[in-house]
């Protein structure tokens, strides 16, 4: 298994609350902007059932807290005004970075009295408690996931996401290119980040400020998405093949059946990987092409490395068996049609 170099992964030490404004869970602030600036270090979500209840040795006070039916009923119903300010009131006591309250629930004015004392942010979601914490715990494992900058060129080629590696200045933007030209649509050129979802999938996409422009030697600097449209270009994309360019060396031996497979990992995920020389007239935009509806035929089961290694045992087979044996032909006689 080879690594590729990349700089040092990075991983967000806290967010701010407000950011979760603009995440998939429809947020609404009933607090105004109070608490809005208090942190989230962690990417996991707690439900504090047993922490209103007056246990709070293992309270994860430093998580955001989901607030659903059952919260709001053991408040609302299950106790008395004053309990239930002292219930809420030693919620807030920890200084918890937010409150969600889903189901479109909403605190009455005298808690959130208290949630304006404790600097505490009460957020507001219509979606019901399991979908909020779905998608708020993907936006959090997003937000706090390992990130990592590497050197090539990310193209999506037929539904592949597929990056180009090499040496500076061994044709990497220029074969990006060419595969835009053809149709195929350009993620990242130059710097490529990428940030690992749960354990096995690497999301990749531009930088802010490179984002899709790309520089050509000897052309200069051009803006992909002004120059071939909105079709050429994608904003992230699943890593599945990275294809490493190198100059061809005679004296090296390189994988000619396909029966070897290689894999690169980065920040600990595994991907195929495709060593590929190349030399002055090689139509390496084709070959990615193909490379990548290779990919798409294994995925679905057809491996013709494999497939063809089945065909030459049994051919190997027939000739030790069968005396005077020679090579066959595809069809078993020429029809008439003489073209």
């Amino acid at each position: 298994m080879a690594s590729i170099r990349h700089a040092p992964p990075v991983v967000k030490e806290s967010i701010k609350v407000r950011e979760l404004l603009s995440g998939p869970v429809n947020l609404e602030a009933m607090t105004g902007e109070v608490g809005l600036d208090n942190l989230i270090t962690d990417k996991n979500l707690h439900r504090p059932q047993l922490a209103l209840a007056g246990f709070t040795e293992l309270f994860t006070y430093y998580r955001v807290q989901v607030f659903g039916n059952t919260e709001f009923f053991y408040l609302l119903k299950g106790l008395a005004e004053e309990e239930r300010r002292k219930a809420f009131r030693t919620i807030c006591a920890f200084n918890v970075p937010c409150i969600v309250c889903a189901n479109g629930h909403v605190l009455p004015p005298d808690l959130i009295a208290i949630a304006h004392e404790h600097n505490v942010a009460i957020l507001s979601t219509p979606f019901d408690t399991t979908k909020t914490i779905f998608l708020l715990g993907e936006f959090l494992d997003d937000q706090f996931s390992q990130q990592v900058s590497v050197h090539g060129s990310f193209v999506d080629v037929y539904g592949v996401g597929i990056l180009f590696t090499g040496k500076s200045g061994i044709g990497k933007s220029e074969i990006a290119l060419d595969l835009v030209e053809r149709g195929h649509r350009l993620v990242a050129d130059d710097i490529v980040v990428f940030s690992k979802k749960r354990e096995s999938i690497l999301m990749g996409t531009g930088t802010s400020l490179v984002r899709h422009f790309m520089e050509i030697r000897g052309l200069g600097v051009i803006d992909v998405r002004q120059m071939f449209g909105i079709r050429s270009i994608r904003f992230q994309k699943r890593l599945e093949l990275i294809v490493e360019l190198e100059i061809y060396d005679q004296a090296r031996e390189y994988n000619r059946t396909g029966l070897e497979e290689s894999v690169t990992e980065i920040v600990g995920v595994s991907i195929d990987t495709v060593k590929l020389p190349i030399f002055p007239g090689k139509n390496v935009t084709v070959i990615s092409e193909t490379i990548a509806l290779n990919y798409l035929l294994k995925t679905y089961g057809y491996n013709a490395s494999k497939e063809f290694a089945g065909r030459l045992e049994s051919e190997i087979s027939r000739r030790g068996s069968e005396k005077g044996s020679y090579e066959q032909r595809h069809i078993t006689y020429f029809q008439s049609d003489d073209e």
